[in-house]
């Protein structure tokens, strides 16, 4: 009798009758090469993506696991992105707060043609998108396009894809009560920390990923001296640790050797 078949035989019989009930709504995307654009359905949605193996990173940390889920009783709380990508963070907050005031950045020329279209797919509003990258001056830089989730501000044009890009400070941004401020951009968190200390005191919560760079000096003690200035408390999570061993063999990724998530709380 089915009813009494153990749980493990239920679902093999389950999934060989009702096979479309059963399929990974991202298995189109599996055989695709590295940095090709693609497009896929999220939540019923036709969302394009810059590169599969990236999508499915930012899926799960951030549908998955929430990484960025936070609480607030504002009904309309105003959050900032920095560092936006396709725009699957943006996606996830307004799902979350759909009333949210959203400001986003991205400097990716073609990463941010691809925000753009997300956003309006899913019919998003309340949502400014500025073509930008975040510094601590208005001018001009230069910025390596890495194809994915780790193009990065360079102080030189060595690095495949530089490009020069527009950037611009988070200072403007910070002058009102800021319910989340999410910086995700490739090393440059430092530099941007440091000219908006002043105004970190208008964050209520704040999630910062730290780059390391193999061969150039750490800033992560500047970092964390920031946020214990501006009041927060916080908390650090290693994500992607790439040296289980670090005395014995350094791994690195993109030249990076640590990345870190970096939660700065009130409470």
């Amino acid at each position: 009798m089915l009813n009494s078949a153990p749980k493990q035989t239920y679902l093999l019989c389950a999934k060989k009758l009702f096979p479309k009930y059963f399929e990974d709504p991202f298995d189109n995307l599996k055989k695709i090469p590295r940095y090709t654009a693609a497009k896929t359905v999220l939540l019923d949605k036709n969302i394009e993506i810059a590169d599969a193996p990236s999508f499915f990173s930012m899926y799960r940390e951030i549908f998955k696991k929430e990484v960025y889920k936070f609480k607030t009783e504002v009904n309309k709380p105003y959050i900032i992105d920095c560092g936006a990508n396709i725009g699957l963070s943006i996606i996830y907050f307004k799902k979350l707060y759909p009333e949210a005031e959203i400001i986003g950045f991205e400097p990716d020329k073609r990463i941010f043609d691809m925000l753009k279209n997300n956003i309006k797919s899913f019919g998003l509003s309340n949502v400014q998108i500025i073509q930008k990258a975040l510094w601590n001056k208005e001018g001009e830089t230069i910025f390596s396009s890495e194809g994915a989730d780790a193009g990065r501000l360079t102080d030189n044009g060595e690095m495949i894809n530089s490009i020069k890009i527009m950037t611009t400070s988070l200072r403007g941004y910070l002058e009102r009560p800021v319910d989340l401020l999410k910086i995700d951009i490739e090393g440059a968190e430092v530099v941007v920390m440091e000219d908006c200390a002043d105004l970190l005191i208008n964050v209520k919560n704040l999630f910062v990923e730290y780059h390391s760079f193999d061969g150039k000096e750490q800033g992560l003690d500047i970092l964390l001296s920031i946020l214990k200035k501006a009041g927060f408390r916080y908390y650090i999570y290693n994500f992607g640790s790439l040296s289980h061993q670090p005395f014995e063999e350094k791994k690195t990724y993109l030249g990076m050797d640590m990345q870190l998530n970096i939660y700065a709380c009130r409470f």
